[in-house]
């Protein structure tokens, strides 16, 4: 009686990937730079896949805890997008935890709010998506800077936009406000808010350089409150982890395996010579393939639908 695996754990590493991809091609890999291209090529597939929609694998969960006057809150580098979102209280509480929905608006709507720092129970979010990544400006801090500073005089503020995050030493700081130097007085960041991002608020000297850092955050309006402890709860898509350095998986659902070497192996053919008399077919493989992953990579429960009805005034009901 022949008898099954008892196992269900089949995976491929980047270089059996590599292999296969270049077989769909009619090559072979034969070189160290063979899997190097192919790794790039893998990267910037990972890349369109965020583009496509939505990849549930990569759903997670967080908490961020919200400070009384403090709008704006770091997310992780690697966020694609926020998914859901609620206010969550009580939490403290047993069995009496309230999720209160907060409704996302854009950029345009949050700047005709007239007063931002206006304090209450957050019910709006605008999510601000960028770069992640840390330039100098040529700033440089003026005096020592104390752990519970919130001001910060500098030599200039060329450069620096009139809100954002900066970085001094290895502490991520916010601010929403700039002080031009008047009247022999230095020019100021103003509301700062220390140790962001999972870093510290620590001491630092004069002279050091501020760094401008771009960050994935959230804006909540109103700003929050101190009549209770309020957090934001959020469910993310993050991206696919990098195809890594040749002896691990990629991070990728077996489901999605198919779609990976398909997708993998037309990447390779726009770069291999005697290639592309191959190409339309495995694109066509390629669409086939990550069509089927995708309609099954979907939620299988039911969908409800909620009007929100609004008037020409801009008010909700």
């Amino acid at each position: 009686m022949v008898q099954t695996s008892g196992t269900s754990a089949f995976n491929l590493q980047l270089p059996e990937l590599v292999e296969e991809a270049f077989e769909r091609c009619g090559g072979e890999s034969r070189t160290g730079y063979d899997v190097r291209t192919a790794r790039r090529s893998m990267n910037l597939l990972f890349a369109d896949w965020a583009n496509r929609g939505i990849n549930m694998w990569t759903f997670e969960q967080d908490v961020i805890t919200l400070a009384q006057g403090q709008p704006t809150y770091v997310i992780p580098d690697d966020t694609v997008d926020l998914l859901e979102h609620v206010i969550r209280t009580q939490q403290n509480i047993p069995n009496n935890q309230a999720d209160l929905t907060i409704t996302r608006i854009s950029v345009s709507t949050y700047a005709t709010i007239p007063n931002k720092l206006i304090q209450g129970r957050p019910i709006q979010l605008w999510i601000q998506r960028l770069t992640a990544n840390t330039q100098p400006t040529g700033v440089t801090v003026l005096n020592a800077v104390g752990t519970t500073d919130t001001t910060i005089a500098v030599s200039t503020l060329a450069g620096l936009p009139n809100a954002g995050w900066i970085t001094l030493d290895n502490e991520l700081i916010g601010y929403n406000e700039l002080q031009v130097a008047a009247n022999g007085n230095p020019a100021y960041i103003l509301n700062c808010t220390r140790g962001q991002g999972n870093t510290t608020a620590a001491t630092h000297s004069a002279g050091i350089a501020v760094l401008l850092t771009q960050k994935n955050s959230v804006t909540v309006w109103p700003t929050p409150d101190g009549s209770t402890t309020w957090q934001l709860v959020y469910w993310r898509m993050r991206r696919v982890q990098d195809a890594g350095g040749g002896t691990n998986i990629p991070d990728v659902p077996f489901r999605f395996i198919p779609a990976l070497v398909a997708g993998l192996s037309y990447y390779m053919a726009l770069k291999v010579p005697g290639a592309l008399e191959r190409l339309q077919v495995l694109k066509s493989q390629y669409d086939e393939a990550w069509e089927l992953a995708a309609a099954e990579d979907h939620e299988k429960a039911a969908v409800r639908f909620v009007p929100r009805r609004m008037y020409i005034g801009g008010g909700y009901s």
